[in-house]
């Protein structure tokens, strides 16, 4: 699964820390999502989107390889 969060945490310009503290996780869950290294929940997926204000398909979206 890819993402976009570095991108859209550049558009609010907001940082690991702060995307973090907004969700209720750790920066480095934030760090390792973003890096692709962890797929996150359902409920951690949609919690992310909507700090974003998009939809999650917006925020995440399948690999090939999926």
């Amino acid at each position: 699964m890819k993402n976009n969060i570095r991108v859209e945490r550049a558009i609010k310009n907001i940082t690991q820390a702060e995307l973090a503290e907004l969700i209720g996780v750790s920066r480095q869950t934030i760090n390792t999502i973003e890096s692709n290294r962890y797929v996150p929940s359902t409920v951690l997926a949609l919690k992310i989107a909507r700090v974003f204000g998009k939809p999650v398909e917006d925020v995440f979206s399948l690999d090939d390889e999926d």
